[in-house]
């Protein structure tokens, strides 16, 4: 019964993001930054303690049009203002590097409370929960899905090279060009593509083979690769600078950070 319940409530809320979506544009900055979520960004998210005065403003108003532009929306249990800023900072850490830039491809992110499995289900009794992220497709296009949990947990481990939400965002900018498939045609020049198909195979190789510090997930898949590698790219740069220089000057370029 709860599982019909929660299908039930997921159903409305793409019906609704859906038809918000058909409406008319609503004023920008309809969303004010607050005072207290200064001190959120703070505590909680390693990039923005690393940015100087002027960038951290560039990066509050980021936030703020993000927030404007995509509806967050909560399943089974009420959004804090932590949730919020951790959704919004997954999104404009990919992206800080282009002026301005937002996602036209993303309408709605979904926060379920816990990890998830393939029927979308997350409830204690629920099996094979392992899913802490997905960009939709079909009846989810425009749609993103996220656990609690998992966000969470990217922001307050800052050494496993590890979080959902920029990952997540990633594959949103991988999808720019129509496919996610670890190909950001978007992002990176025609004349760099296949020098990165050949930084992408050798990076997976070295990861298949148990030879690499890159997270074992990124050697499921190129898609998966890029995501992962992202995720490190933006966790531990110098890290990733110091164990994978090729990789770290390819990222760089990718995603236009010095």
């Amino acid at each position: 019964m709860i599982y019909i319940i929660i299908t039930v409530i997921v159903l409305l809320i793409i019906y609704s993001s859906q038809k918000k979506e058909n409406e008319k544009i609503v004023p920008e900055n309809r969303i004010e930054i607050q005072e207290h979520w200064y001190t959120i960004l703070e505590e909680n998210v390693f990039f923005y303690q690393k940015l100087d005065t002027q960038q951290r403003l560039h990066f509050k108003k980021r936030i703020q049009s993000f927030l404007n532009s995509v509806e967050i929306v909560a399943v089974d249990f009420e959004l804090e203002d932590l949730d919020i800023l951790l959704v919004a900072a997954s999104a404009i850490i990919p992206v800080f590097g282009f002026n301005n830039w937002m996602y036209p491809n993303l309408k709605t992110v979904i926060i379920y409370p816990d990890y998830f499995n393939e029927n979308l289900e997350f409830a204690a009794k629920s099996e094979n929960k392992i899913i802490g992220g997905l960009v939709g497709n079909g009846m989810f296009e425009n749609k993103m899905i996220l656990s609690r949990r998992a966000l969470h947990h990217g922001f307050l481990n800052k050494t496993d090279k590890g979080n959902t939400g920029i990952h997540e965002f990633v594959h949103l900018l991988d999808k720019l060009d129509g496919n996610i498939d670890g190909i950001p045609k978007a992002l990176i020049d025609n004349e760099n593509l296949l020098q990165w198909l050949d930084v992408v195979h050798d990076k997976m190789e070295a990861i298949n083979n148990d030879d690499s510090d890159i997270r074992n997930y990124g050697g499921t898949s190129k898609e998966e690769f890029f995501a992962v590698a992202s995720e490190y790219f933006f966790e531990r740069p110098k890290l990733l600078q110091r164990k994978h220089p090729d990789l770290y000057k390819m990222l760089q370029e990718c995603f236009s950070i010095e």
